[in-house]
């Protein structure tokens, strides 16, 4: 029987903590794909009982950001599974908010909280909680941890250390230029990225491939096809109005503001 909350409650802080992997769930807004990214290590924190935050990771994608990021979005879901000890599932619903390698709130979050950033981390995702679901997880099968897999952190270490040497090529914005600047429906993905692509040149890589590659967002700027429609179709109705209608508009306007001017003047006069 699942129970709700609307915060983070003190007996299972601890066991969130614990964990050695968690889910985040994330989506556009219009149509596009749902995304499911699994996060490993010990790489995340709560701050109150309304606030989870985890440390980003660089990697292929850049879909949580990208849904983040995307105007009127910010929907995320964390998903935390017991895999030893009693069963449980726990899920924290909330809003989103990307805090960017290298900008102000970046450096002051990590500065207030101590956080130990790796070399391939892009940003800190910051979770506002306002609904917090247990259930049961009888279905979720046993596993014993081995260890953390060093894989990742390896990779952007080496990368850190031949950027270091004099390989510009081996940079971090060139990467998040290749690899994070769009997300696989086109939204925009790190601001760093996307700025570094057009300052060196940097063409993204190729994502998703065949017939139901995804046309909703045109040209990879993020823009949906409905608002297009939707803008052109406003702007037409406009056009034939102030062509049909523009010397009545432009008097209705100036007899409302002669109006108003009449009203201004009898106000003081009283």
């Amino acid at each position: 029987m699942g129970v709700f909350y609307e915060s983070i409650p003190e007996s299972i802080r601890q066991w969130i903590i614990e964990q050695k992997v968690f889910w985040v769930a994330t989506a556009p807004l219009f149509g596009g794909h749902v995304n499911v990214s699994p996060k490993g290590g010990n790489y995340c924190g709560i701050i109150d009982e309304h606030t989870f935050w985890y440390m980003d990771l660089s990697g292929s994608g850049i879909e949580t950001i990208s849904h983040l990021l995307e105007p009127g979005n910010g929907r995320i879901t964390i998903q935390f599974n017991a895999f030893t000890g009693p069963p449980k599932i726990v899920r924290l619903w909330g809003h989103g908010r990307v805090l960017e390698c290298g900008t102000d709130d970046y450096a002051t979050f990590i500065n207030s909280h101590e956080v130990q950033t790796l070399p391939g981390t892009r940003s800190i995702i910051i979770v506002d909680i306002h609904q917090v679901g247990s259930s049961c997880g009888f279905s979720v099968p046993f596993y014993d941890f081995k260890a953390f897999r060093p894989v990742l952190n390896d990779f952007f270490e080496k990368k850190r250390q031949k950027f270091e040497a004099g390989n510009a090529s081996e940079s971090m914005d060139r990467y998040w230029a290749y690899k994070n600047a769009w997300s696989v429906d086109g939204l925009p993905g790190m601001r760093r990225g996307i700025f570094a692509g057009k300052r060196d040149k940097v063409v993204p890589i190729k994502k998703m491939v065949g017939s139901l590659v995804p046309k909703r967002y045109l040209g990879g700027k993020g823009v949906a096809a409905e608002y297009v429609l939707l803008i052109a179709l406003v702007s037409f109705i406009l056009g034939m109005m102030l062509a049909m209608y523009g010397s009545g508009l432009l008097e209705l306007v100036q007899a409302l503001d002669a109006s108003r001017l009449k009203n201004t003047i009898a106000h003081v006069s009283l």
